[in-house]
């Protein structure tokens, strides 16, 4: 079996999970951020130098130690006057200056005991910083970049600031030291690009979702629009067309103004037929926009626009049990309901051999929509996964994000909806989608 994602049809609208932006770009962060943490860790360094030097009693090489500082904050202030404030910086760019900074407190270590400073900790804020930031291939440069810095403070460096002889650590303390230096960057860079990738990526799916549904709600407002300006525009149209006749009556058949009488008239009546199209389906669906319909019809408005030539779509409806009622529940239109089902049934259409089946069932309890094709249904391994957002066999290609499925089941959730994904149980192959609502809503009642 293939895992699914829905792909558009040839020529019919889509849902935007196709067409929606993708993540956002790495290390689009602003370069006021990274300045300001620069500033940060420059004041540090000096408030530590100091207090070791001259509070502590311990002797610092002052000169090199105050150039490496002074480095950072000549670098930070030239990046701070070339470009605003509120700019923002590539992946690239972010990668060099974290780069600088991961060096720079090596070279300060390098003077002051190499591992055997306690300070040594800090070489994981650069590589936090990134892993939040920056794309993957940049995040193991960093911490390739870190790793090579720790092997080397573990056997190039000054001694430790001390008064009299500096302690002599055992070698596999500073072995050891080294070791979960090495393996906490390690873990920081994978765990922390980890979330932060899944941070975008669920955004970046929100952001999608809600563009669907805005969509959907445009589509809505505009056949409410012109619905009112079909009733508006009615009675005026309907005075200006008894007029023509009138006038076409008076008229002889020789005056020069009988032809412009006769086009008014024409004109008139072309008008009030569109007035009446518009009035009856003004957003070309089955139904009003703000009308309590039938569940089932309300489902087969929401799937005509992804018929395609050669995949025949079935509807089915009727109740299940004894004691449910034999007339279908009735069910709001809302833009979820039809963005949701249009996107379900998009996503059949794109994998059906032949046929898609949509059967809608009721009980007293509860209702449901289920959507089953016979293409080759979901993969086993990615059961768990769908409903989550970029989950996809065909992520990135030809527009295809692994969207559509998140989207359909965040809007049909705001129904009151659950969403359900599974294989037929039947002899033949497929997938199979189940929307269930509790307690549906009937005309009797």
């Amino acid at each position: 079996m293939a895992a699914r994602e829905p792909s558009s049809p040839p020529a019919d609208p889509a849902p935007l999970a196709s067409s929606s932006p993708g993540l956002p770009p790495r290390g689009g962060v602003r370069l006021r951020t990274l300045v300001l943490i620069r500033w940060a860790a420059v004041s540090g360094q000096l408030f530590t130098a100091v207090v070791v030097h001259w509070g502590l009693g311990f002797t610092l090489p002052l000169l090199p130690v105050g150039g490496a500082i002074a480095l950072s904050a000549l670098l930070n202030l030239a990046v701070s006057l070339g470009r605003p404030a509120s700019a923002r910086i590539d992946d690239r760019e972010a990668t060099i200056f974290l780069a600088f900074d991961i060096v720079q407190l090596a070279v300060l270590l390098y003077l002051t005991g190499g591992l055997t400073n306690p300070f040594s900790l800090l070489l994981m804020a650069p590589v936090a910083i990134g892993a939040a930031i920056l794309s993957l291939a940049s995040n193991v440069a960093l911490a390739m970049l870190t790793m090579v810095s720790i092997g080397l403070l573990g056997v190039l460096h000054q001694p430790l600031p001390w008064t009299g002889t500096p302690p002599e650590l055992p070698e596999i303390y500073q072995a050891g030291a080294w070791a979960g230096l090495s393996l906490t960057t390690l873990l920081v860079t994978l765990y922390g690009w980890r979330l932060a990738e899944e941070a975008r990526q669920m955004n970046a799916a929100l952001l999608a979702a809600q563009a669907a549904l805005a969509q959907e709600q445009r589509m809505s407002a505009l056949g409410a629009l012109a619905a009112a300006a079909a009733h508006e525009l009615g009675s005026p149209l309907s005075t200006i067309a008894v007029v023509a006749k009138e006038m076409l009556r008076e008229v002889e058949p020789d005056d020069p103004l009988r032809e412009d009488v006769e086009l008014l008239s024409a004109e008139s009546d072309r008008c009030r037929s569109i007035l009446a199209r518009l009035s009856v389906d003004p957003a070309g669906d089955v139904s009003d926009a703000y009308v309590l319909v039938p569940l089932p019809a309300l489902i087969e408005a929401a799937a005509q626009n992804y018929k395609r030539d050669g995949i025949a779509i079935t509807f089915e409806s009727g109740p299940v049990g004894e004691g449910a009622p034999t007339t279908a529940p009735i069910q709001l239109r809302s833009p979820e309901l039809m963005q949701g089902i249009g996107n379900i049934v998009q996503n059949a259409v794109s994998f059906a051999k032949q046929e898609i089946l949509v059967a809608t069932r009721w009980t007293t309890e509860w209702s449901e929509v289920e959507v089953s094709d016979d293409g080759p249904g979901f993969s086993e391994a990615l059961l768990d996964e769908l409903g989550t957002p970029f989950i996809s066999t065909r992520q990135g290609v030809e527009g295809h994000m692994g969207l559509g499925v998140f989207i359909a089941k965040t809007l049909l959730e705001r129904t009151g909806a659950s969403v359900s994904f599974g294989n037929r149980s039947t002899g033949s192959s497929g997938a199979a989608v189940a929307v269930r609502w509790p307690n549906p809503v009937f005309k009797a009642t």
